[in-house]
């Protein structure tokens, strides 16, 4: 199938300038019988990040997305962005901008090629089926050469999958593990058999923190799909209005993309809410996926004990467990996670500096930074709450 002409490669400014079913036909052509396996590399996630001005002008995620095209028809897509700074990346290369700059480097602007705002493991070289290998080798070529043609620093592919790591280090990109905390689900079949897997002590101390949370003085909803309202949208605003103010920082996400993910993507929301007396106090965000859920944002206006455990992990497993999702991504951070089931796994990314020296550099110090990781994983995993054989 993948034999024919030569490729042809290209950036583009918008996603208006590609056809939806043309970039999910690479992106998620599983969605034709079914949920995508990944809601964030679809055209409509993408597209709202855009429509609603949370990448573009002014906001150091300038899209260029790659299309790789082979007699005239398009055979492999990739999220890609010039960035002029390290927010909203979650696979934190502070160290690199820094050394890059003492060494007389300017280190922005760089390539990002990712899903912005999104810590959630998933394919970055999206191609149609059969075209993996010359598409995934195009896009590899394609982010390598611009970076040297523009006289770049770097190039930097995150959250990419295992095996696209082992790809891009085929190709000379530098292979950086990094980890977060999954939950994942071994076919239970309730809550309560989840906590039967537990040691005594971490499962009284989890129930204990979801009856704190349920006395909260209100109701809990879970809303998906047609149960979603705009009003629901403008409560969950505020929260996300106020972790941000709590975290010192600028919400990257505007209004207008909470709106467009209703009109176009609220099949793939679950939208947890505290509610009392009929105003909702407090909310998570997740993203439905075809066999995870994935947890992103949190917020409240009233603070209540261990409310924020059960509305952003307990809440996200039961909705797991009842629906057969394999795992829950919880998002970036967070070794609080561990005591609530969730374990220590690996995050991928691949780094590219045209400079060979720094290129050695890095490499050396991922090698080094690799061994702490291993390390720090196989000393959290004695920590994890569940009983012992």
């Amino acid at each position: 199938m993948a034999d024919g002409g030569a490729l042809s490669v290209t950036l583009v400014a918008s996603l208006n300038e590609i056809a939806a079913q043309d970039w999910d036909a690479c992106a998620c052509p599983e969605a034709a019988t079914g949920r995508p396996a990944d809601p964030f590399t679809t055209y409509r996630f993408l597209h709202a990040l855009e429509a609603s001005g949370s990448v573009g002008t002014g906001t150091g995620w300038e899209p260029r997305y790659i299309t790789v095209e082979q007699d005239g028809a398009l055979i492999a897509v990739a999220p890609h962005y010039v960035k002029s700074h390290s927010q909203g990346e979650y696979i934190f290369d502070h160290a690199f901008a820094q050394a890059y700059t003492r060494a007389g480097g300017q280190y922005y602007p760089k390539l990002q090629l990712a899903v912005p705002f999104t810590p959630a493991t998933g394919k970055r070289f999206l191609c149609k089926p059969g075209y993996e290998e010359p598409g995934t080798a195009a896009i590899l070529q394609a982010v390598a050469q611009v970076a040297r043609d523009n006289r770049l620093s770097s190039a930097h592919v995150t959250f990419c999958t295992a095996e696209e790591a082992a790809r891009g280090a085929e190709h000379g990109f530098l292979h950086r593990v990094t980890e977060q905390f999954h939950w994942e689900n071994q076919g239970y079949s309730s809550f309560d058999s989840f906590l039967a897997a537990l040691s005594s002590r971490k499962r009284k101390t989890i129930r204990k923190e979801r009856a704190t949370a349920q006395a909260f003085g209100g109701v809990i909803r879970a809303y998906t799909g047609d149960d979603l309202r705009p009003e629901h949208w403008d409560a969950f605003w505020q929260f996300y209005q106020d972790t941000g103010a709590r975290k010192w920082g600028t919400p990257y996400l505007t209004r207008a993309f909470f709106d467009t993910v209703q009109d176009t993507m609220r099949d793939d929301v679950l939208l947890v809410m505290a509610e009392r007396d009929g105003t909702p106090i407090a909310g998570a965000l997740n993203f439905i996926g075809r066999d995870c859920l994935y947890g992103r944002y949190w917020g409240c206006l009233d603070d209540h004990s261990c409310l924020h455990f059960e509305l952003c992990y307990y809440q996200a497993m039961d909705f797991a467990i009842e629906h057969g999702l394999a795992r829950v991504e919880a998002g970036a951070q967070g070794t609080h996670k561990l005591a609530r089931g969730y374990m220590p796994s690996e995050v991928h990314s691949l780094h590219h500096f045209p400079e060979p020296g720094f290129q050695q550099a890095v490499a050396r110090y991922l090698r080094e930074e690799r061994a702490a990781i291993d390390y720090e994983m196989s000393a959290l995993a004695n920590f994890a709450p569940f009983r012992r054989s």
